[in-house]
Parts: structure tokens; sequence; C-alpha cells
């Protein structure tokens, strides 16, 4: 008994394997069955979690906008307070000029001050603007953050309470399978894996039902059945590639339908009624 469980999975029959990977199908659809349970809650909780990330940089960065713009209207104000120095200084002058050149000159440069200042008071007023707009902006995005997160403490709790109803039964499960795949070899288990990955309803090995694949419902031919049935080796189905295994070998008891008498013919009844 000792040898026959450290086996090489590679040495089991075609029989046996189909037997493990058919167990481990089996744990893995209760897994299924239990994150079905979930519903959509751990795709919501990971939308909101997603969208209060991405609201909370968009505040980080309108704030960094903010303080920006206040930095430059600190600028500005600094330059135009420069500038007065400068007017005060040059009008002074004025009253000190030797000649129309310098008049000239000095009167340039006063105009050209008082064009920068009216310059900088325009783009202090935009900044002030912009601040303003951003901060409507910073107030929206908070009380839409207020709500989603009100919304995420909601959905965790409810996920929370589903996974602490299923959470002994799924690690049960868990280990389980994983003592299960330790008697799959290892090429039978990768491809087992990814037909289950890639099948709509996680099914990667189904059973032979009316003659027809139990994954995607398409007719059998009768020597593939017979094939399934012999257990010589592993059997795919054409039209899905699912793994296919005969329900008995799988331990699946089958409602066969009952067998209708077939009527008999009346000229053959006539014949007999003549005689």
């Amino acid at each position: 008994m000792a040898r026959e469980k450290s086996k090489d999975p590679m040495e089991l029959a075609v029989d046996v394997k189909l037997k493990n990977l058919y167990s481990l199908q089996t744990m893995l659809s209760e897994i299924d069955a239990i994150k079905i349970l979930r519903g959509e809650l751990p795709l919501e909780v990971q939308d909101l979690e997603d969208e209060i990330e991405g609201l909370t940089t968009r505040v980080g960065k309108m704030l960094d906008q903010i303080d920006d713009l206040r930095r430059e209207i600190n600028d500005r104000r600094a330059t135009i307070d420069r500038n007065y120095m400068d007017l005060d200084r040059y009008r002074d002058q004025l009253n000190n000029v030797r000649n129309n050149r310098e008049f000239d000159a000095l009167t340039k440069e006063i105009e050209y001050i008082e064009l920068d200042n009216q310059l900088h008071d325009k783009k202090i007023r935009e900044a002030q603007d912009n601040i303003e707009r951003l901060q409507d902006n910073v107030r929206r995005c908070n009380g839409d953050l207020s709500e989603r997160r009100a919304d995420l403490d909601l959905k965790k709790s409810e996920l929370d309470e589903i996974i602490s109803d299923t959470r002994s039964e799924e690690e049960k499960l868990r280990e389980r399978s994983k003592a299960i795949e330790l008697t799959i070899d290892s090429r039978l288990l990768s491809a087992f894996k990814r037909i289950r990955k890639n099948a709509r309803n996680g099914l990667g090995i189904v059973y032979v039902h009316r003659d027809a694949c139990g994954g995607c419902f398409n007719k059998i031919p009768p020597q593939r059945q017979l094939d399934v049935r012999m257990h010589k080796k592993i059997i795919v189905c054409e039209y899905c590639g699912r793994i296919l295994i005969d329900p008995e070998l799988a331990g699946v008891e089958l409602n066969k339908p009952a067998v209708e008498e077939k009527p008999k013919r009346r000229g053959a009844r006539r014949r007999k009624d003549a005689e």
C-alpha cells in the first residue's frame, strides 16, 4: 500500500489518471460555486478601489496646481512691487532731466513698467480664477470620494461576511485539491488547467452523456465513445478540447431512458390471425 501511494503519477494507469483528474475537477467546481456565491462583489470592490485611487490622484494633482498658481501670484505681486519702486525712482529722475533724450528714455521706461504691471495684474486674475475653478473641482471630487469610500466600506463588509462563512470550507477544498494534484502527472495537469481556463464553465474533464460531450453537448462518434469506455488512452472532445471520461469511471449514475416496446406491424398480425 505504501508503494502504491508513492508511485510516480506518470506510471499510473489511464483509468486511475482519469479518476484522479475527475476528482480534482469536482473539488475545483465546488470552489467555483463558492466564488459564484460571492457574485460580482470582488469585482465591485476592485472597481471602487481603483476609482478611489484615481480620484485621490486627481485631487492631489489639482492641489499641486493650486500651490503652483499661488506661488505664481506671489512672484507676480513681488515683481509688481519692484516695478512700483522703479516707477517712483524714474518719476523722481524726470524732475532732473538735462535734455529731451533723457526725458524720452525715462518716459519709455515708465510706460514699459506700467504695461508690465498691467500684464501681471491680468495674469494674477487669471490665476485666481483658475484657483477657484480647481477648488470647486477639489470639493466635488472630495464629495465623490466620500460617497465611494462609503460604498466601498459597505461592499467590503458584505464580501467579508460571505468570505468568513465560506473560508473554512474553501480552505479544506483547496487542501484536498492540492493533494489530488500530487497524484496527477505534470503534463496532464498543465493540459487540464489550460483547458479549464479557456472553458466558459470551468470544466476541463466531462463525462459522456446521451452520446454527447458533457461540456459542449456535441455528439460523440460511437467509435470515440468506445475508446472512452476502454480507458486505454486520454480522449478529448474534437469540438471543445475537453478531456472525456466514462460516466461509470467517474462514479456518475445516469438515468437510462426506458426502452419502449416497438408496436407490432398490422400486416404481421393479420397474417397470424389468418393462420
